[in-house]
């Protein structure tokens, strides 16, 4: 099977999954994966091949997001170790824009929280009588 007979088979299962809201989710990016691991395509060549089709067609696909979400929390953490309130925002914003209006602020925040808490990256700045990191977490049920 060529490449472009590939990525066809990834428009197709692309819009069976996520025709109705141009979102694929981890579980659908799995199964989606699987079949192109069954039609012998690598694990790379078909998340690259996935990545370009979900670009090209406009749908948004969580696993994208959610690395570009690890890298800004990271890059926040590079400079003193802390991720601060203004930073966490930045955060938000740059996810927000990624996720094209597909989820909701709260479901993008309890999403940055997750990934903080999944990558250990969880040292806020705080100030002297608050804790703005806490208090989001119980807001958004996460704590």
């Amino acid at each position: 099977m060529t490449l472009d007979e590939i990525k066809q088979r990834f428009v197709n299962e692309i819009k069976l999954r996520a025709y109705d809201d141009k979102y694929v989710d981890r579980n659908e990016e799995r199964e989606i994966l699987q079949i192109a691991v069954q039609l012998g395509v690598g694990v790379d060549s078909a998340r690259a091949a996935l990545a370009q089709v979900c670009g090209a067609n406009q749908y948004v696909l969580e696993s994208g997001v959610l690395k570009l979400i690890q890298d800004q929390i990271e890059a926040a953490m590079g400079d003193d170790g802390k991720v601060d309130r203004q930073e966490f925002d930045t955060v938000y914003q740059t996810a927000a824009l990624a996720m094209q209006g597909k989820k909701t602020e709260r479901q993008i925040k309890t999403m940055i929280v997750q990934v903080m808490e999944d990558t250990g990256n969880t040292k806020v700045k705080t100030g002297w009588f608050s804790d703005w990191y806490a208090a989001l977490k119980k807001d958004l049920g996460v704590a």
